[in-house]
């Protein structure tokens, strides 16, 4: 069974008729207190009750979902992350396999209400709340408060109770990868809603075990088994099935990819809501797993930086390196170095439309997030037992050997691209990261340069 962080809940999230207005209230935790009065982060009204209903509940859907986990690890339930601030509301979630990413923002226009703390926590799902989602009628007002709003939001004080509740750890592994995939990926295709609608039909039925190709003929989008030229390599294709819900209240979709196709992103607009669909390479594949945030680890960042991007990058604003360069007067190159290792930390995320970081203030302690890659904590060990020899190095090539059980692995790092003579690069050449040989030798290399 995967580790699990437990936490706890002072209230039940629920939905609440209040005369001719219901009152949506999201219970919140946060593990980390910071020095505010605020008890609430948000409430107000929506402008798309309907819709974001809609989209919550397919979120819901997506974070109970697996595609290859046991019944018994499918039956524990985890609780999307709402982020709120900047005058936007992001919720989040991953499937219980992580190989799903999935996100709604709400937009400033879609949002009339008051914005009293910024932050990043957990929100109980419970299946009340989700059976109200689903009871909200189109043209229906409802008043949103995320937090502990003590004013009239939530009366009912005698449901108030404790719940504790599991969040995968491989969640705050996967925020920090899907932000690497995200940044480097660049729109591809837009549908609009009958295009959309028309691929949807076209998909094949049932589970689908060999990889799938999105191409346009002429003006029509398809899915084909056949790879060609330009096409987007979809693994695990059944699993967009779990956006046709939403499909009769879109505007149009994008979809985005990175360069080496290890992801590919759905994003679907409905007005002022956008819901983003990310999918792992294939479906065994989690995105806590990949490594893709490793590189991004391997210099240090002290935590006088992380309190200078606590000041400067508020919840859900973009990261202005610039802004920190000046206010904390270093260089750019620095600034570069802490945005990658933060965003690795997962204190990043990523909006492909704006195409920059917003900052995620997330509800854990930092010390935990460190904790949790062991091919980082394998490198470092391998430097501490000595067993790491820089043969050469120059700033176009680095040859070196390390000593592994019962034979010496020699590593090339040569013009961005790094070989191994290990198993492990072997098998994956790369795609999931880089081995615990070719950190080792990398961040001794980073340690020497100090």
């Amino acid at each position: 069974m995967e580790d699990t962080l437990i936490y706890n809940y002072s209230g039940l999230s629920s939905l609440v008729k209040k005369n001719a207005l219901e009152e949506l209230f999201l219970s919140k935790y946060s593990e980390v207190q910071k020095n505010t009065d605020a008890p609430c982060f948000f409430w107000g009204n929506v402008s798309q009750p309907f819709t974001l209903a809609r989209c919550l509940i397919t979120l819901s859907n997506i974070v109970k979902s697996s595609f290859n986990l046991s019944p018994f690890q499918m039956a524990l339930l985890k609780d999307p992350i709402v982020t709120v601030g900047n005058e936007k509301l992001r919720f989040e979630g991953f499937s219980h396999c992580a190989g799903v990413y999935a996100r709604v923002d709400v937009l400033p226009e879609g949002l009339d209400g008051e914005f009293l703390e910024n932050g990043t926590t957990n929100i109980d799902f419970n299946q009340s709340m989700i059976t109200a989602l689903g009871s909200i009628r189109p043209n229906e007002k409802i008043m949103l408060s995320v937090g502990e709003k003590e004013v009239g939001l939530y009366t009912e004080e005698e449901k108030i109770i404790e719940r504790k509740v599991p969040l995968p750890i491989k969640w705050i592994k996967g925020l920090g990868t899907v932000q690497v995939y995200l940044s480097e990926s660049e729109k591809l295709y837009t549908f609009n809603k009958i295009q959309a609608q028309q691929l949807f039909r076209g998909m094949p039925k049932g589970v689908v075990k060999s990889d799938y190709y999105l191409t346009v003929r002429g003006n029509k989008p398809t899915f084909s088994p056949v790879k060609s030229t330009d096409a987007i390599c979809v693994g695990g294709l059944h699993r967009l099935r779990l956006l046709e819900p939403l499909l009769p209240y879109i505007d149009c979709i994008n979809v985005f990819a990175p360069p080496h196709m290890q992801s590919v992103t759905w994003q679907l607009y409905m007005g002022n809501i956008r819901f983003s669909f990310s999918l792992s390479r294939e479906t065994w594949r989690g995105f806590s797993g990949e490594g893709a945030v490793l590189d991004g680890l391997i210099d240090e960042v002290s935590d006088e930086w992380i309190d200078a991007l606590d000041k400067y990058a508020y919840a859900n604003q973009s990261f202005n390196k610039t802004m920190l360069a000046v206010e904390e007067n270093i260089s750019l190159k620095k600034t570069e170095n802490i945005t990658t290792r933060l965003a690795a930390m997962g204190l990043l995320g990523y909006d492909l439309d704006d195409r920059e970081f917003f900052y995620r203030r997330l509800p854990f302690k930092l010390s935990r997030i460190m904790k949790l890659n062991p091919r980082m904590k394998n490198a470092e060990k391998l430097i501490d037992e000595g067993k790491v020899e820089i043969v050469h190095t120059s700033k176009e090539r680095t040859e070196a050997r390390v000593e592994g059980t019962g034979v010496h692995h020699t590593i090339i790092i040569e013009e961005g691209k790094e070989r191994c003579t290990c198993e492990w690069f072997s098998k994956y050449q790369g795609e999931r990261g880089p081995c615990k040989h070719v950190l080792a030798v990398k961040k001794l290399i980073s340690n020497n340069n100090k």
